[in-house]
């Protein structure tokens, strides 16, 4: 599931979401703080959190898992709100639009990496844990691995993307592709694959529940890792404090900040060595990648 470190699209009403603000400049101005007070009103954090405390209470008093609530967010209002973004669209807002671009750059990015490795693709097996509605898994499939799964656990994600498949590749390419609907705890029988893809996923999930997470993948991967989280920084944490003060309507889902050195440190003690990184930074998206091998 794409979980691009991107921000809020379900914009209020006559309310313009600035839901990223300036490249990390501080409050220079008044200007500049009420933009920032206006994108943590709309929705923070990021891409799915809680504006609004009283919200947020209720869901905690609930205990409703992080699961369950990715799944009905992008099996309902969610899925159609990212299916126009990951298109060719026009009915997209500037926000909207901004977040497409920079997600466009994040799977450039990732299928940089790939190719640098220069992999024997008619050899490889290749998992794209949450695909989303394929945007990384359709251009993997299109260099013909050897075998494609890509799964999500949103069933009408999976639906989209095996739609897309079935019109950008070939016999030959659609046939070593395999889309499931499925969670990590599920995909956990299936048999172990050379690379595995996990882009804009993580940011769902709270950090308690990433180191298994990384765990379950990397069972699952032989020889990379490439995954993407947003960072946890002073900036963003500033930010979120900020949206406390503020409270405003929320449309979407949770989102987490997360430690790259904890990532980092996940990621060794599970027998992985970074070998490159990325990061994409649009006005309203930014996104950090780390490819890993054994």
């Amino acid at each position: 599931m794409h979980v691009a470190w991107v921000f809020s699209t379900g914009l209020p009403r006559n309310r313009t979401a600035l839901t990223r603000p300036f490249h990390h400049e501080p409050f220079a101005s008044k200007e500049r703080f009420s933009v920032a007070r206006q994108w943590a009103r709309s929705r923070w954090p990021l891409r799915y959190g809680y504006a609004s405390r009283g919200r947020a209470q209720t869901l905690a008093c609930c205990q409703l898992d992080d699961k369950q609530i990715v799944t009905e967010y992008f099996n309902t209002v969610g899925f159609d709100r990212w299916r126009r973004i990951y298109s060719e669209t026009e009915q997209v807002n500037r926000v909207q639009l901004d977040i497409r671009l920079g997600h466009a750059e994040t799977v450039s990015k990732v299928l940089g990496m790939l190719d640098a490795a220069a992999i024997d693709w008619g050899q490889h097996t290749v998992c794209d844990a949450g695909c989303g509605v394929g945007s990384l898994a359709i251009p993997i499939a299109q260099r013909t691995p050897a075998r494609l799964l890509a799964f999500d656990i949103s069933a009408a994600m999976t639906e989209e993307a095996r739609e897309r498949a079935q019109r950008l590749l070939t016999p030959e390419q659609l046939a070593r592709c395999e889309f499931r609907t499925a969670d990590l705890e599920s995909i956990q029988g299936a048999d172990p694959v050379d690379t595995v893809c996990c882009i804009d996923v993580m940011i769902h999930y709270p950090a308690e529940q990433v180191e298994a997470m990384l765990s379950h993948l990397s069972k699952l991967a032989r020889q990379r890792l490439v995954i993407s989280f947003a960072p946890r920084t002073f900036y963003y944490v500033l930010l979120k404090r900020i949206g406390d003060f503020f409270p405003g309507p929320s449309k979407a889902t949770r989102a987490y900040l997360h430690s790259e050195e904890k990532i980092r440190d996940i990621l060794q003690r599970n027998g992985w060595r970074v070998q490159s990184e990325a990061f994409t930074a649009t006005r309203f998206y930014f996104s950090k990648v780390l490819e890993a091998v054994r």
